[in-house]
């Protein structure tokens, strides 16, 4: 497989490392087309190509500031910082010398349509007029020919004669204050009434305050539609059965109108698919999550494994790795005495004198970015690793503690997808890391139960695998894809047994 650079081939070091040892595992060789000779299953070559993961993720990240920086400025000034909305086009153009310092090289703003300007002018002198419903204004807006700019009618008539009104557009351009020419932004803290857009309103803000006061009243006048909400919206798959690929299910609600709100089943999107009762899936949650949810006894030993394992994919766990990269500094610096000594009998001009010292330094920055990354990446792991072990040892007792709607972010949180089987049980797919803590605590439960051994905390942190005095046992979990148990005491047991997770 070859990549152009390395950070085109992941932006999360851990991850990245992992797949690229997993395709080593199937004879898949990875390869970066921009340093052909680095090989990431070198040891040397890996902690190059973990440093150049991780600063790939450290550019995103400070991509994503710096581009949510620039429109919060933006917006500040008045400025349009999306596509512009139904009614209003997109504007560009170059700027000059000064304006580009500020603004850079392309300005963007928003102008009036002049085709499809009068017909929201339009659709606003009906609403003010406040006697057509919404489903009218759509109806008086479809008798003049007039569509959404997508091409959508405003009024849709099937082959029956039945009509369908889209009216959702309507609602919200008569809340959007863009054409009230005021920049709003709840994301941004910019509540309406406090930035003037530098744009042309294309109605006057008493207008539009009229019009939402109209439309408020409606809406207390009419009795409100129960919705129902989905827990597992967009997150839920049907499994036909092994190999077989996954199908997303979707949220509907049988006889929404009644007083109860209707049934809400989780359904296939095609007619006469499969479908469940949203509370008969939602009540195998909270059983699922505790089946994940890791004994605090196990933590010790999850840390130990992952610590190690980490050590091996970055490079720390060679005793002989920080020695190293001192003495290649200390080589640099007896190099440079060595050198400086001659400059200083003439037999060195300053030319070459300079040439040398700026190679130094550069070898000193390299050396020392290595060595402080080789020292500090794994710390950094470490307290990712403790955050996803604080919330995967209590996720049971967490989530029946939450609210809905923090009972669905959580689950986005930990969980990739829902996976329902034709009986309707489910199974849940995880997140990394926490799809490796569990796999990685089912293989120490796995070595456990093979020994009769119960894991207990010392005194200390040193974990003990023997619940007698008399025997000094304990369980050390290494890297890779296996575990090594070793157990020494007086009683004759084994002195070393190593087991896959297959068994």
């Amino acid at each position: 497989m070859v990549v152009e650079r390395a950070d085109r081939f992941g932006r999360n070091d851990t991850e990245a490392l992992r797949a690229i040892d997993e395709l080593d595992e199937f004879g898949v060789t990875v390869v970066f087309a921009n340093q052909p000779d680095l090989d990431p299953m070198d040891p040397d070559d890996r902690v190059i190509v973990a440093l150049s993961f991780t600063l790939a993720r450290r550019e995103s990240a400070l991509l994503g500031i710096r581009v949510k920086g620039g429109i919060l400025a933006k917006l500040q000034q008045g400025g349009f910082a999306n596509g512009a909305p139904d009614g209003y086009i997109n504007v560009e153009a170059r700027t000059t010398q000064e304006v580009k310092k500020l603004q850079g090289r392309i300005a963007h703003w928003i102008e009036l349509d002049p085709e499809r300007a009068p017909i929201w002018r339009t659709a606003w002198e009906l609403l003010l007029e406040d006697r057509l419903t919404l489903n009218e204004i759509a109806e008086t807006l479809h008798t003049k020919g007039y569509r959404h700019r997508t091409g959508r009618p405003f009024v849709e008539v099937s082959a029956n004669g039945k009509r369908k009104h889209n009216i959702s557009t309507l609602s919200n351009t008569f809340h959007n204050w863009t054409y009230a020419g005021w920049v709003v932004s709840l994301k941004n803290n910019i509540p309406p009434k406090t930035i003037r857009g530098n744009w042309e309103p294309l109605v006057a803000t008493e207008e539009f305050e009229r019009g939402l006061e109209i439309l408020a009243r409606r809406s207390q006048n009419r009795d409100a539609r129960r919705r129902q909400d989905y827990l597992l919206k967009g997150m839920i798959f049907y499994s036909r059965g092994e190999g077989s690929s996954f199908v997303r299910l979707t949220g509907s609600t049988s006889n929404a109108g009644r007083t109860n709100g209707g049934t809400p089943y989780y359904r296939m999107a095609n007619a006469g698919g499969v479908s469940f009762l949203c509370r008969d899936v939602d009540e195998q949650i909270p059983l699922e999550l505790m089946r994940i949810q890791v004994n605090p006894e196990l933590i010790p030993l999850i840390r130990v494994s992952y610590t190690h394992e980490l050590a091996q994919k970055l490079g720390h766990l060679k005793p002989d790795e920080k020695l190293r990269f001192e003495a290649a500094l200390k080589a640099v610096d007896e190099e440079e005495a060595r050198m400086a000594r001659l400059f200083a009998s003439g037999k060195i001009t300053d030319a070459v004198w300079d040439n040398l010292w700026a190679e130094w330094q550069d070898r000193r920055s390299k050396l020392r970015q290595s060595l402080e990354t080789v020292q500090q990446e794994q710390e950094i792991h470490i307290n990712n690793l403790d955050t996803a072990l604080g919330i995967i040892a209590n996720i049971g007792v967490l989530y029946n503690s939450l609210e809905r709607s923090d009972q669905k972010e959580l689950l986005r949180q930990v969980v990739e997808r829902v996976i329902v089987n034709a009986e309707g049980s489910v199974e849940l797919e995880l997140r990394t890391p926490f799809a490796y803590l569990k796999d990685l605590t089912d293989e120490i439960r796995s070595v456990n139960r093979r020994e009769g051994i119960r894991p207990q905390m010392k005194i200390g942190g040193d974990i003990s695998a023997d619940p007698h005095p008399e025997c000094s046992n304990w369980i050390q979990v290494s890297w890779g894809t296996w575990i090594r148990t070793k157990i020494s005491g007086s009683k004759g047991h084994r002195s070393a047994v190593e087991l896959s997770p297959n068994g």
